[in-house]
């Protein structure tokens, strides 16, 4: 399998290409701000033909691309209901007034092909198989990711901003709980394999097993003891 990924834009957010092998078909995952010529630059090194696009939840650092990466391959995008209304305003998405400056011009929007994506949905693009789990807390449509185990490779679990490194999605944006992150935690990472390996939409990769042991987010969630007064990330 090749995962190719780059941080994009203001917010160095993570997008990632995701393929059976190198000049086949493959996903993009949360082309965000900036990201459409890393995302040209990419499928040009790996001779990769996107089918879709595939989005972990709406915030603007995430979906900032859509629109040109879809118009550009005439492939559709997939993002949870909840989220679906922050392709189109972002501002509402982050708390701020409309017509507020935001990083600049934009492409808003949503592209010609929307799909939603629901809890426990199984999507099968482009050879590879993905299971999706709603999990909100950083917004009401955050989904993550998981791609099964093989005998060559690990599980691969895309988080976007539910869990990072050493941290978790920031919870103070509208659309943003603390109850729901916790639980959205407990319920859908804690029962994936210490070898799963995590990507996330911001900052390095880790395991399960790394944030089992360190996270102190994972790590208070595990032990039932609720909230944790420690630094989150994400925009």
């Amino acid at each position: 399998m090749l995962i190719a990924g780059f941080p994009a834009g203001a917010w160095g957010t993570n997008c990632y290409l995701v393929a059976p092998a190198a000049g086949e078909e493959c996903v993009i995952i949360d082309p965000g701000h900036q990201a459409a010529q890393g995302v040209e630059e990419t499928l040009q090194k790996h001779r990769l033909k996107p089918v879709a696009v595939v989005l972990t939840h709406g915030h603007i650092d995430h979906v900032a691309s859509v629109v040109p990466v879809c118009g550009a391959h005439d492939v559709p995008a997939w993002i949870h209901p909840e989220d679906r209304y922050m392709m189109s305003d972002p501002e509402k998405a982050l708390g701020r007034s409309i017509g507020m400056p935001l990083m600049g011009e934009l492409t808003v929007g949503e592209p010609d092909d929307v799909h939603e994506l629901t809890d426990g949905a199984q999507l099968d693009l482009a050879g590879l198989q993905f299971s999706v789990a709603h999990a909100p807390g950083h917004t009401k449509g955050s989904v993550t990711f998981q791609m099964p185990r093989s005998a060559e490779i690990p599980s691969v679990f895309f988080s976007g901003d539910l869990l990072f490194a050493g941290s978790i999605g920031r919870t103070d944006l509208p659309g943003g709980d603390m109850d729901e992150m916790l639980e959205s935690l407990a319920r859908v990472c804690l029962p994936l394999d210490n070898s799963t390996v995590v990507l996330s939409g911001h900052g390095p990769q880790t395991t399960i097993g790394q944030e089992r042991a360190t996270n102190p987010y994972l790590r208070q969630v595990a032990a039932g003891l609720g909230s944790v007064d420690a630094p989150r990330r994400g925009m």
